[in-house]
């Protein structure tokens, strides 16, 4: 119960702070008494920072206000995509201290070779968050395919060309207690994090990069499903007779809507460094084929989500990922495809279902991995007190 106790605090300040131990014992309903005695083992532990009184809106002398500490334990996060790695550190406020990244094509490259360059990244990472005071407490990774519940094996990565891939023994060992979670799972519980009041929000989050994924977020929640691969979204048939598909369908919506499948539609030929940033240019001059392939991602789209939002009826739509540069022109088609098959509209919605680009863009899914470092540090006082302490 003491160990919960100590994580609720720090749950607590990592959300809200800094506040002072009246506030934090409001928040948690302990009496304050016992919150200065959990608040004393963890300023003991240097897991805690004392600052000044703060503000009171109450009568009476106002108290010291307490905050997580920048320095000491942190979470690493790592993203493996399908051109790029990265890896950052963020301090047990959520704050992102350390980011590495390098252009890098994973695309049927055997997974050694990409976990070489991956463990290469880390370790310039772990340097560089060592000149800000930083140790690792935890790695969380970020990969474009199925990941089963509670494993770090790679079931099957088909933007990848991966199949039963475990990482456990190839990822960086010197960084803690390492996880693998899917990409999109990871973008929407960073977009989740990001907003005043997770607890009561409910959307569907889709990670809408060179392949598509999404994750379904209820009451504040991750719905992760049965064995952890809820949210394919990519390989929903958008139209069944449609072009063949990496995961061996036909007319999947990444065959319409990833990332590769629109610049070819506007007659962008995809490589190496060839990104999104010539379509954008084109669809802001008008360019007519350019304009015309981000609508029709826009409307295959519409077309997958609106299974989705009649089965659960979500709050809100959410598009991550690298396509949020295209939003201007590729949001009207969604929403209007969405009005048009989904039965709350039919039924008499009196306003639209909300569908918004992310603000987060392309870095949802590492920052994700990051949060979720860092959160699964918080649950564990011991560890991280030990990991304080350098031990």
């Amino acid at each position: 119960m003491r160990q919960l106790n100590l994580s609720r605090v720090l749950h607590t300040l990592a959300a809200e702070g800094p506040l002072s131990r009246a506030t934090v014992a409001t928040r948690i309903g302990l009496t304050r008494a016992a919150v200065s005695t959990l608040v004393e083992t963890l300023l003991r532990g240097r897991l805690l920072v004392e600052e000044g009184p703060g503000r009171s809106g109450s009568v009476g002398r106002p108290g010291s206000q307490l905050r997580l500490t920048d320095r000491g334990p942190c979470g690493f996060g790592a993203e493996i995509g399908v051109d790029h790695l990265a890896v950052c550190a963020a301090d047990l406020r959520g704050e992102i201290r350390v980011r590495v990244e390098k252009e890098f094509r994973a695309q049927h490259r055997a997974p050694d070779a990409v976990l070489g360059e991956l463990r290469a990244l880390a370790r310039r990472a772990r340097a560089e968050a060592d000149g800000v005071g930083l140790r690792p407490a935890g790695l969380a990774v970020a990969v474009p395919g199925l990941v089963p519940r509670g494993t770090t094996t790679v079931l099957r990565a088909p933007n990848l060309g991966w199949r039963d891939v475990e990482l456990a023994g190839l990822l960086p060992a010197d960084l803690g207690e390492v996880t693998v979670h899917n990409e999109a799972s990871l973008g929407g519980l960073a977009e989740l994090w990001s907003r005043g009041d997770p607890a009561a929000d409910g959307f569907v989050y889709v990670s809408a990069q060179i392949g598509i994924g999404a994750c379904v977020v209820l009451d504040g929640r991750l719905l992760s499903g049965a064995h952890g691969f809820a949210g394919e979204l990519g390989h929903v048939p958008v139209r069944p007779e449609g072009p063949p598909c990496g995961c061996g369908g036909r007319g999947c919506l990444e065959t319409y809507a990833g990332e590769e499948a629109v610049l070819r539609a506007a007659g962008i030929e995809p490589g190496p460094g060839v990104r999104l940033g010539a379509l954008t240019a084109r669809c802001e001059a008008g360019e007519p084929t350019a304009l015309r392939a981000v609508r029709r991602a826009g409307t295959a789209l519409g077309i997958a989500l609106s299974g989705a939002v009649n089965l659960l009826d979500p709050r809100r739509v959410v598009i991550g990922g690298t396509l949020t540069r295209l939003a201007p022109w590729l949001l009207p088609p969604l929403r209007r495809e969405l009005g048009r098959r989904t039965a709350v509209a039919a039924g008499g919605r009196e306003t639209p279902l909300p569908v918004t680009a992310s603000p987060l863009g392309p870095d949802g899914p590492l920052r994700g991995a990051a949060g979720l470092a860092v959160r699964t540090a918080l649950d564990d006082p011991a560890r991280l007190l030990a990991a304080a302490r350098g031990d």
